[in-house]
């Protein structure tokens, strides 16, 4: 039986589905305390597989650089050897001219002609150009004006000086009887040594002043040579002085090796030592010399003596500024030192070999090659004998780095 109430309103889901809907039940608490703890699960799976391991190689990684970089690079190293050799040395060369001089010109004017191209082979005295000069051929022609009018005049002067000497004659005469007085007679007497020739005499040194410097309009070769540098052109105003250079000469016959001698080797090389120069240019000759010039004291600061060898070069195939390999016969037996090939440095630094220092710190020292035997080197200098080289060159070494030794 309905109330009142349920049949005014009834309950409108069972009316419109027809049948009953049951009550939902209630999840219970172990249920839910289940899932929960798988969740937890999942999340604690994923993170000991995903997040641990990639900590674990991070923490690894650092550990290693921590002792790769605490740890010194380990070095063999050797003490050089020293022996005897009387081998000829080879020293790097430079090959320059005998002479070599700029041209300037000592007359202002324009350039009338040149008579020497680039490249010419010169005669001491040769005429190179000649300069136009029309300033001072005026005042050339103004000085002899000026001389032809003293010597017009010099006639004239040494009659009054004659007629000045016959006075004096005259009254050295009459000066015992009283007749001139002791004034006309010293007046006379200076009229007498009065004479024109020093003015002539100045005239003529100003004229050849000026032809002097008339001279210098022809330019010409102060020795034999060949002309390396023409920089004039005809028409072109040149003055006096060295603002306007005109021609480079140089002398290349004989031709001058300038070779730097390492201190232990100075005292071997002297004046008239025979010496061979190679060329890269000649591979198959071999230009003979000897030694002219020693300059006799080192240079403090490659500790090296300088040497001049003077080369014949007739044909002029050695030409100014060419390197070359000069070889010095030594007359006594010098020092070298004796190391592993396998310690050699060689590039673009040059040879060189790194030195462990008492503080087990790298230098690099540079080194000049006396022989390669295949197995050693034989250092003919940069080497006294007490240092430690590394036995063997390593591209991990630099400057200053610290290593180990292990010997």
């Amino acid at each position: 039986m309905t109330t009142p109430d349920e049949h005014r309103h009834g309950p409108a889901s069972n009316d419109d589905l027809g049948f009953v809907l049951p009550v939902p039940a209630k999840p219970g608490g172990a249920r839910i305390a289940a899932l929960m703890t798988l969740a937890v699960a999942l999340i604690a799976g994923a993170f000991l597989f995903g997040y641990l391991p990639r900590r674990e190689q991070r923490s690894s990684l650092a550990r290693s650089t921590r002792v790769a970089s605490a740890e010194l690079l380990r070095v063999d190293f050797v003490l050089p050897k020293q022996t005897k050799s009387s081998r000829p040395i080879t020293l790097t060369a430079s090959l320059q001219p005998l002479a070599e001089t700029v041209l300037y010109s000592r007359a202002n004017g324009y350039v009338q002609r040149f008579e020497a191209e680039l490249g010419d082979r010169v005669r001491e005295g040769q005429v190179l150009a000649t300069i136009e000069t029309p300033e001072l051929d005026q005042q050339i022609e103004q000085a002899r004006a000026q001389l032809l009018q003293v010597q017009a005049t010099l006639g004239q002067a040494e009659a009054q000086r004659d007629y000045a000497k016959t006075s004096l004659a005259r009254l050295e005469r009459l000066r015992p009887a009283g007749v001139a007085s002791l004034q006309e007679l010293d007046q006379k007497a200076a009229e007498a040594k009065v004479s024109d020739a020093n003015v002539v005499e100045v005239g003529r040194a100003d004229l050849r002043r000026l032809a002097q410097l008339k001279s210098f309009a022809r330019v010409t070769a102060p020795f034999a040579g060949i002309v390396t540098q023409r920089n004039i052109e005809r028409g072109a105003l040149v003055t006096a002085g060295n603002a306007t250079p005109l021609f480079k000469l140089s002398a290349t016959d004989p031709m001058r090796a300038f070779v730097q001698v390492p201190q232990d080797l100075a005292v071997s090389v002297h004046v008239g030592t025979t010496a061979q120069v190679r060329l890269h240019e000649y591979p198959d000759r071999v230009f003979e010399g000897r030694v002219a010039h020693v300059a006799g004291a080192l240079d403090p600061a490659t500790r090296t003596m300088t040497a001049v060898i003077l080369l014949a070069n007739p044909k002029n195939e050695l030409l100014a500024g060419m390197y070359s390999e000069a070889l010095l016969p030594l007359s006594v037996s010098r020092s070298i030192y004796e190391i592993p090939v396998t310690a050699l440095f060689n590039d673009a630094q040059g040879l060189r070999v790194a030195i462990v220092d008492s503080q087990n710190t790298i230098h690099f020292r540079p080194i000049v090659l006396e022989r390669d035997t295949g197995a050693t080197l034989q250092i003919a200098s940069g080497l006294r004998g007490d240092e430690r080289v590394v036995k063997l060159a390593n591209a991990a070494l630099s400057e200053g780095s610290r290593v180990q030794t292990r010997n």
